[in-house]
């Protein structure tokens, strides 16, 4: 059973990355009105670097199909992490209001790298 729930909910990370990552080539989701201006000025920031949201971008592609799929899960866990670093500071610093879904998503890439521990402990010797 709990194999399922974390199928279930690899597959729930992996297509929400997908969705932010497809979304900033292709702009199909409207920016709130409301949005706090700290935020607006790091995302402009982060624009003026005409080669960090593409990157982004495939990172957060490639590492949701990663992680969709259980062969290749483990890999994709590293792929979205340092995306999920940013995601979470972004949050915890500027914009506090979407932390619940960043610590739900957190949860479960931790979830994710304990079910695959022994996987990792080739780069850490």
């Amino acid at each position: 059973m709990k194999h399922k729930i974390l199928t279930v909910v690899s597959a729930l990370l992996g297509l929400m990355m997908i969705n932010g990552g497809l979304n900033k080539f292709l702009n199909y989701m409207p920016v709130p009105d409301n949005l706090p201006e700290p935020l607006i000025k790091d995302s402009m920031a982060m624009v003026e670097i005409e080669w960090l949201m593409p990157l982004i971008a495939v990172a957060e592609i490639l590492g949701g199909l990663l992680v969709i799929l259980p062969k290749t899960r483990a890999l994709g866990v590293l792929v979205l992490f340092p995306v999920m670093v940013g995601i979470l500071l972004t949050h915890i610093f500027v914009a506090p209001d979407g932390l619940l879904i960043a610590l739900l998503l957190w949860a479960v890439l931790i979830w994710i790298i304990y079910e695959n521990r022994e996987k990792y402990l080739g780069l850490v010797r």
